[in-house]
């Protein structure tokens, strides 16, 4: 296979269409983009900057074949919540580049191509910062912030992108394991919230072993879990007694991932039937992979006590209002849950801008200051969130709808984090 790369990208701004849903409840984004070539009019991606109110729009820019506008906007709506739940001065956005990541990955040299064309196309979009996400990466970030910086005059700016690598000034969220620290903080709150849960000799299931699957996974099991299941894009493994994590955190940046597991397993499942793994009996289910992994299609076969959404919307309202009262499983919220990377990135940029912050942070030892930061954060998030889950006149909400409700008192708020 070989990908022609545009010269160029430039940004439509796209208007509200006629077939968006009037009687639609969700906000409609400030600033929608198609992202095309000129040359030919090719789609290359979109930008989505849902809201600005607190900031401007941090989100990642994913990379996969098949990305469409609709789930770019989706995820951009919950960057704007999630950002707003932690009390960071930021909005929500995201964004999408429609490629082959694993064509790029094995081809660097046009990778960084890519992102300096894509940087370029995203320089006049003032109020989007840019994150790794699937697909994308440190080193993509750097290229982007690189690029920005040539054409501001200066390293010492807020825009372009987050998440770089830390000999150059920024916060790895993938290398530190920051979202994962995250949903490590959920379990334990899970723990003092629920008198008959225990993290120790609960069985975990983890959709996506990649760079927060894996990370959850080790915290996890050193806590006394058993990892009995753990899917990537290749294989699915389930192993009741359990399964060899340190094998798979090994294998699973090789060629065919997880495919290549060598201990024993009761099951494996093969690409076309992946999904089944969620389906396995566990205790803790969480899904970090692509949205929509729970579905109606197989919400009645889920067999977990608890789901905490390592993935951004593995899951949709009514599925986890039917998981919720009908099945007696409590699916703790995606923006509420994995915003470890996002408050890792707003500290990021506040270094980046502020020597003395920078200085202060380095001098305390910053990953340290992010975990424990980060864990006071969601687990306070958790506690208040659940709390007015219980608290509502409505006794079958649920914890997404206790989320906004969360959330949408801090988008107008002007509280911040740091």
């Amino acid at each position: 296979m070989n990908i022609k790369l545009p010269k160029k990208l430039e940004a439509e701004e796209l208007v509200k269409k006629m077939d968006d849903n009037p009687f639609s409840s969700q906000r409609i984004p400030e600033n929608r983009y198609r992202l095309f070539d000129p040359a030919n009019g090719q789609t290359w991606g979109y930008v989505i900057v849902d809201h600005t109110g607190r900031g401007p729009g941090l989100g990642g820019t994913r990379m996969a074949k098949d990305i469409s506008i609709q789930e770019i906007s989706r995820l951009a709506y919950i960057m704007t919540h999630k950002n707003a739940a932690a009390n960071l001065s930021l909005g929500g956005a995201k964004a999408g580049l429609i490629a082959d990541p694993d064509y790029f990955r094995e081809n660097p040299d046009l990778k960084k191509e890519l992102m300096t064309i894509y940087a370029d196309v995203l320089f006049p979009i003032e109020d989007y910062i840019a994150a790794p996400d699937m697909g994308t990466d440190e080193g993509d970030m750097q290229v982007i912030f690189n690029r920005f910086s040539d054409k501001l005059g200066t390293e010492n700016h807020m825009r372009g992108a987050v998440s770089r690598p830390y000999a150059s000034g920024g916060i790895p969220i993938d290398d530190w394991g920051l979202t994962a620290c995250g949903l490590f903080a959920a379990a334990e709150t899970l723990e003092s919230l629920i008198d008959d849960f225990t993290i120790k000799g609960s069985k975990v299931i983890i959709q996506g072993f990649g760079n927060v699957g894996a990370e959850i996974a080790i915290k996890l099991q050193n806590f006394g879990a058993i990892v009995v299941g753990a899917s990537d894009i290749n294989a699915a493994l389930w192993n009741p007694s359990g399964l060899n994590v340190s094998e798979m955190n090994a294998i699973r940046k090789q060629p065919n991932g997880i495919d290549n597991y060598s201990s024993n397993v009761d099951k494996k499942f093969t690409k076309k039937n992946i999904d089944r793994l969620l389906e396995a009996p566990c205790d803790i289910l969480i899904p970090a992979a692509r949205p929509d992994a729970i579905t109606a299609k197989n919400a009645d076969r889920i067999q977990c006590k608890y789901i905490i959404q390592g993935a951004n919307t593995p899951s949709n309202k009514m599925t986890e209002y039917y998981l919720q009262n009908r099945r007696n499983i409590l699916s703790l919220t995606d923006f509420i849950v994995n915003a470890g990377g996002v408050i890792g990135c707003e500290m990021e940029l506040k270094m980046t801008a502020d020597k003395n912050y920078c200085e202060e942070r380095i001098a305390e030892g910053p990953q340290k200051y992010l975990e424990n930061l980060i864990s006071e954060t969601i687990s306070k998030n958790i506690r208040e969130t659940y709390q007015i889950m219980l608290d509502h006149k409505n006794k079958d909400l649920i914890f997404r709808e206790a989320a906004f409700i969360l959330a949408e008192k801090r988008i107008q708020s002007p509280d911040t984090l740091i």
